[in-house]
């Protein structure tokens, strides 16, 4: 696959950040909740495209959700509970950067859950969707397709840059000799997850740029229709000429250096 230009990538995706401003304004002024969650294999580029999203609007009302493991409390509680609570309020939207969906995938084939608590998963997994839709959520579920060539180089890349070492783990090393058990595995959960109410996406990110503009239109026309015209802002002169920073007291800024 021919990778996107990075110049090209950007002319593309300038409109849609503006669109998913109006989204935003829209999830404010109706109160609607919206809620997106992304899974897929390890470097698929889950990060980047939430950030990608997140980047041009209000970090008060648009959080990523990416939870630690299960302390040891929460490992006693209904498996859902502990999601329930990063659940948007009205006019928020809420990315899960991985979600409940870790007992379907990692934790189903890394062996960290019982066959009994994986099966009762499934079941209770469409059921638990049913209510949060039900109850007005916007619900999208997307999953980031990867082969293995480009996963490889991925984790090659991670492996030899220092500023992304810390995205490698013991779990992603392991997980690169269970391609294919993953796969099976993503299979079962769209075989018993997939919904009317709340189906899955694929989006194939074999070159990321190219899946984050493919899923960010996806997502975009789904959305109900949500354009409102913004409203007309106009700046105020000030009364005085521009004033300069001034402090008083110990406290002073620091030496430039550049």
């Amino acid at each position: 696959m021919k990778k996107l230009k990075n110049g090209d990538y950007k002319d593309l995706l300038e409109p849609m950040e503006l669109e998913l401003n109006n989204v935003a304004r829209w999830l404010q002024h109706t109160g609607k909740r919206m809620v997106v969650i992304f899974e897929g294999r390890d470097t698929a580029g889950k990060g980047g495209v939430i950030n990608t999203i997140a980047e041009r609007l209000n970090p008060r009302q648009v959080r990523i959700v990416a939870l630690p493991r299960p302390s040891e409390r929460e490992s006693t509680q209904w498996y859902f509970q502990r999601y329930v609570a990063h659940l948007p309020s009205a006019g928020e939207l809420v990315m899960f950067d991985r979600s409940w969906y870790n007992r379907a995938g990692v934790e189903k084939v890394m062996g960290f859950c019982t066959d009994a608590q994986y099966e009762l998963f499934l079941k209770q997994a469409p059921v638990f969707e049913k209510m949060l839709v039900d109850d007005g959520i916007l619900l999208f579920k997307y999953w980031l397709s990867v082969d293995q060539q480009y996963q490889e180089e991925r984790f090659a890349e991670r492996a030899e840059d220092p500023l992304k070492r810390w995205k490698l783990s013991p779990i992603d090393l392991k997980s690169r000799e269970a391609y294919d058990d993953y796969g099976r595995a993503r299979d079962a959960m769209f075989e018993a997850t997939h919904t009317k109410h709340a189906p899955w996406h694929v989006v194939n990110f074999d070159d990321q740029k190219r899946g984050r503009l493919n899923l960010i239109r996806h997502l975009l026309d789904n959305v109900p229709d949500c354009h409102l015209p913004a409203e007309p802002f106009e700046l105020p002169p000030l009364p005085h000429e521009p004033k300069k920073e001034k402090f008083k007291g110990p406290v002073k800024p620091i030496p430039e250096k550049y």
